[in-house]
């Protein structure tokens, strides 16, 4: 098991940053990219990592300009 501090280190995101993902808050694509990444799984683990949409859907893909929306409605 990756402690708080060292996944936010390989991701080269902040402590905060994590907190704040672990709690459900909206985040960028580009920052669920980084944090799959250093825990050493793929993309495609996004949804059992991250959830799914109520209607089943996925959260968008990851890199590029996509401008899908999370849970809460907010732009990623």
């Amino acid at each position: 098991m990756m402690s708080k501090a060292e996944l936010a280190r390989k991701a080269g995101l902040s402590t905060l940053t994590i907190d704040r993902v672990e709690a459900g808050r909206p985040c960028r694509l580009d920052t669920k990219r980084k944090i799959l990444l250093a825990l050493e799984l793929k993309v495609s683990d996004k949804d059992r990592v991250f959830g799914e949409l109520e209607d089943g859907s996925s959260m968008g893909h990851a890199g590029g300009a996509n401008h899908s929306h999370d849970r809460q409605g907010y732009r990623q």
